[in-house]
């Protein structure tokens, strides 16, 4: 008899149903430490088989992947731009710029993107094609979704990403977007500003 086939015979002893977890673990490594390293992981295959478990990810298939870094459902299939923009329900140029940068950034990590990229993703997302994609990345700028990147390039804005996280709930949206917003000072506050800075100079004339 084989050391894998004594460690599958071994692994299958019946244990108190209240089995220390801890003990049980201690257990099984003094198992593992008496196999071999390049067989290590074909016994756990087969335990995973065995015991009917979870399939094990190596470290190189779990690399190969899209992680999607601050997403809280990463280990869900990725979704893809169709059922994304599906999903956030965009009802705008502006709004779908937003929320096919906000793809862009983190499912296919592609933090700077050009105009050209936002037209392809729509493309593929099967979305109306902008009737000036140019122009609608343009008032995503002045809106504060998006902001300007290196070499000419654009990513969005951190009120843009939540706003398009927020989404489709529109109020929690536009809530999220005025808040991340910086607030323009009104004229009156500028206006006050120059005067009392005028006073000042006007004094220290005098003095």
């Amino acid at each position: 008899m084989n050391q894998e086939q004594n460690v599958m015979q071994d692994s299958q002893a019946t244990f108190p149903v209240n089995v220390d977890v801890s003990a049980a673990m201690r257990r099984v490594m003094d198992i593992m430490d008496n196999v071999a390293p390049e067989d290590r992981q074909r016994l756990l295959q087969g335990l995973v088989s065995v015991y009917n478990l979870s399939p094990l990810v190596s470290s190189a298939d779990a690399g190969s992947g899209h992680k999607r870094e601050g997403i809280p459902f990463s280990d869900e299939k990725i979704v893809s731009p169709k059922e994304f923009l599906f999903q956030k329900r965009p009802q705008s140029d502006v709004e779908r710029v937003a929320t096919l940068a906000y793809y862009l950034t983190h499912y296919r990590d592609t933090p700077h993107f050009k105009t050209l990229d936002i037209s392809k993703l729509n493309t593929e997302a099967a979305q109306a094609k902008f009737s000036n994609t140019a122009y609608a990345v343009d008032n995503a700028t002045k809106q504060g979704y998006l902001v300007p990147a290196v070499k000419g390039n654009k990513q969005i804005s951190a009120p843009g990403e939540l706003f398009v996280e927020a989404l489709p709930d529109r109020e929690a949206a536009k809530q999220a977007m005025q808040t991340a917003r910086p607030k323009k000072r009104s004229k009156r506050v500028l206006q006050s500003k120059g005067k009392s800075l005028n006073n000042g100079v006007e004094v220290d004339q005098e003095a």
